[in-house]
């Protein structure tokens, strides 16, 4: 019974900058690994960061490199993914997922909880 909630999703212009957060609850008190995939119609879903349960961070897509960082608050049993400089081809449906455990971060079906997804719209 785990539930992942994300908010931070919205329209911003090219060069702009948005945060989105995601809550991790539930009765299990486990800690997860985490993952962030993006998903642009007609095209398909793909893992853009993900952070191990030791706090690793792996990047998987080579265009957000330097713009987006993720981090982990586990007090607040939330991860964050803060993008900056935003361009017109970052828009997106964007998912937060956990994992108990995975051998392919960049898998979705290593993760067995998924947010429900928050639209990211860049306009020129």
């Amino acid at each position: 019974q785990v539930q992942l909630v994300e908010s931070g999703g919205g329209l911003v212009q090219a060069g702009g900058s948005l945060r989105l957060s995601c809550v991790v609850s539930g009765r299990t008190s486990s800690n997860y690994a985490m993952g962030w995939f993006r998903q642009a119609p007609g095209k398909e879903r793909e893992c853009v960061v993900a952070i191990s349960r030791g706090g690793g961070i792996t990047s998987y897509t080579d265009s957000v490199k330097g713009r987006f960082i993720t981090s982990r608050d586990s007090a607040k049993n939330t991860v964050y993914l803060r993008m900056n400089n935003l361009k017109p081809e970052d828009t997106a449906v964007y998912y937060c997922a956990a994992a108990d455990t995975y051998y392919s971060a960049s898998n979705p079906d290593e993760y067995s909880y998924w947010g429900q997804g928050t639209q990211v719209t860049v306009s020129s």
